[in-house]
């Protein structure tokens, strides 16, 4: 992990800092190289514009007085407003370097919002929300430095309603997690970071990269390359998405577990008919995945059963969610990845008797549950492990809403977890590949379509 994908709490950026600070930097250093990265950031996208920064009493505030009196010093026109008086001494340390003009209104152009950071847990106060969505109407751009006035760092909730849309916004120091949690993450507009020299955090989440998937092995076949077993269902069209996906993700074989095909079936699907038990029990399966099109009367049931008793690598998906229940996890051993999208979680937790919370922390809560990897999809989607391991996938195009596509993504997972990868990986590379294949499938796809952009998605980790 490095200080540009980790993602950190409130109480986890304070203590970063005090880190700093006990090594020999000061509250105002880091002020400094926090302003002074941000105002090379505003010269770029103001681009000769007027600048208004909007300065708050704490130190983001104070971040804004060092913003402004160095983009003053490059010949920006440059207006500070100032509705609170500085209230930290670093705060107003920086104020008296700002010989520039300090007024009631900005100047147009671009504003910069400054009024308050990464650690607001309460609401603006009326003065403030309608000043901040004023001066937001008179300006063509807007930038929030760290984190946008009026949303909550560690859950992305809004503390204000009617909140203005953001052009850009820097990050200091590390992501938080509102930059990529819905709804606050709809706010940021482009998001970009400045270091101030924090050093990697034990324990924080990450943000999803870009995976590095090797090629098969020089003396590879089908088998070693991984085996998945499709448990088919009712619906023989999701399931077939799913072997679709996990076609095109790795895997060198997959099997599909029903009595028929669907009529446009590919060739590459091998059909396997006779009693579940029976498939489950060769050797050869590397990973099992159950849940697209399969169901949920008794035979679905039944057939889950059977599915997690055998205790192989796992991935669940849809119906199968539906279905599980703590007691199909207790005994088991192999890796087991479940893909729930927002209703699935909210039954899941009921199933489970995960306690409300955020969507971080039911998605941890219910990976501790049910001693399984959770990949919490949405367009916040989260990856989360027991143990408390977390990464954040950044927002993938909005064209993955369509049906079937989440059908697709179990597949991958499934070929993935196949290939040999930890099922923690094998969900960071699903979800990454998903994300990739979307983005290359280009505006208005199928399921069926996305799925056949999986192998160019591969190919572009290689």
């Amino acid at each position: 992990m490095t200080h540009s994908d980790q993602v950190l709490t409130v109480a986890q950026m304070r203590a970063a800092e005090q880190a700093l600070i006990d090594g020999g930097e000061t509250v105002t250093s880091l002020m400094e190289r926090a302003g002074k990265g941000v105002a090379d950031w505003v010269w770029r996208i103001a681009h000769g514009r007027s600048v208004t920064v909007l300065c708050g009493s704490g130190n983001n505030g104070g971040d804004g007085y060092v913003i402004a009196r160095e983009l003053s010093s490059r010949g920006a026109a440059v207006v500070v407003v100032a509705p609170l008086e500085p209230a930290t001494e670093a705060a107003k340390a920086a104020r008296e370097t700002y010989r520039g003009t300090i007024d009631l209104a900005g100047n147009g152009g671009v504003l910069v919002d400054c009024l308050f950071g990464s650690g607001l847990t309460r609401p603006l106060s009326p003065e403030l929300a309608a000043l901040l969505s004023r001066e937001a109407v008179r300006h063509s751009a807007l930038v929030a430095v760290d984190m946008p006035s009026g949303i909550d760092s560690d859950t992305g909730l809004p503390l204000n309603d009617g909140l203005p849309v953001n052009d850009v916004t820097v990050a200091l120091g590390a992501w938080k997690f509102a930059h990529w949690l819905m709804p606050g993450m709809a706010a940021m507009g482009h998001r970009r970071l400045v270091s101030i020299g924090v050093e990697p955090v034990e324990g924080a989440a990450t943000l999803l990269g870009r995976p590095h998937i090797s090629v098969p092995a020089i003396d590879a076949h089908k088998y070693t390359r991984g085996l998945v077993l499709v448990v088919g269902g009712a619906m023989p069209g999701a399931t077939q998405l799913a072997s679709e996906g996990a076609l095109r993700a790795g895997a060198g074989c997959i099997r599909l577990a029903a009595q028929g095909l669907h009529p446009s079936a590919t060739p590459d699907l091998v059909l396997k008919r006779g009693p579940l038990v029976e498939l489950l029990s060769d050797d050869r399966t590397s990973a099992v995945l159950a849940g697209p099109g399969l169901g949920l009367d008794e035979t679905a049931r039944v057939k889950l059963g059977e599915v997690l008793a055998a205790d192989r690598p796992t991935v669940l998906d849809a119906d199968a969610l539906t279905l599980l229940r703590p007691r199909h996890c207790e005994g088991r051993s192999a890796a087991l990845v479940l893909t729930p999208h927002e209703g699935e979680m909210t039954r899941l937790g009921e199933a489970f008797g995960i306690e409300a919370g955020s969507r971080t922390e039911r998605a941890l809560q219910l990976a501790e549950a049910a001693q399984a990897v959770v990949v919490a999809k949405g367009p916040d989607t989260l990856i989360a492990a027991p143990g408390g391991k977390l990464t954040i996938a950044p927002p993938a195009t909005s064209w993955l809403s369509v049906a079937g596509s989440g059908d697709v993504l179990s597949g991958i997972a499934a070929s993935r977890l196949a290939t040999g990868a930890d099922a923690f990986t094998a969900a960071c590379e699903a979800v990454w590949l998903h994300g990739e294949a979307a983005r290359l499938a280009g505006p208005a796809f199928t399921a069926s379509g996305l799925a056949r952009y999986v192998s160019e998605a591969y190919a572009a980790a290689l």
